[in-house]
């Protein structure tokens, strides 16, 4: 577990990501789901931490927690199956920078607006995350894929963003001002 985590905290570089597996050997959409994966679940580390340590909120450090040690065992997962699979992950720099923006985005965020963002942003990852592997389990072609993301990767359900009763507890001064409607007289 520690080797993984270790390799989770760094982001894999796209040049020297290149796939020793010949292009053809997976089917586009398992390329696609590898290369968007091999990216996804060290993003997923690398923001959580960032979380647990600037959240002021005790559920969302709690929740940030969970996307660390819940993704190391996905990356070492998509390692193995690479190595059984004689491949590296194919390279997505356009993804790799996304994800380097948020993670400095995260980064520079204060403590006011630093809860908001990491909720809105797990929200709307999660979702993608949840759309990819249902993806992935019903239109892909490698079975070693299929099999090692279904058992290893229940994640799409167990990682759903916070709630709304926990984004309620969420300190008001970190959560979006609420617009204050005029009373029209008549």
């Amino acid at each position: 577990m520690a080797a993984g985590a270790t390799a989770a905290d760094e982001q894999p570089k796209s040049a020297a990501a290149i796939a020793s597996k010949a292009d053809s050997a997976w089917s586009q959409v398992d390329y696609n789901f590898v290369a968007q994966a091999n990216l996804g679940a060290p993003f997923q580390i690398a923001s959580g931490r960032i979380a647990e340590e600037k959240a002021t909120n005790a559920n969302i450090r709690d929740y940030a927690h969970l996307m660390v040690v819940s993704h190391i065992p996905v990356v070492d997962a998509l390692d193995e199956i690479l190595r059984h699979e004689g491949a590296a992950a194919p390279p997505n720099t356009l993804l790799q920078g996304a994800y380097d923006a948020m993670i400095a985005s995260l980064k520079a965020d204060r403590a006011r607006t630093f809860d908001r963002n990491y909720v809105e942003g797990q929200v709307d990852y999660q979702k993608g995350n949840a759309a990819r592997f249902r993806y992935e389990i019903q239109n892909g072609a490698d079975p070693n894929l299929k099999r090692g993301f279904t058992e290893t990767n229940r994640l799409p359900r167990q990682d759903s963003p916070p709630s709304a009763n926990q984004r309620k507890r969420i300190p008001r001064n970190s959560r979006r001002p609420r617009r204050r409607r005029r009373r029209r007289e008549m």
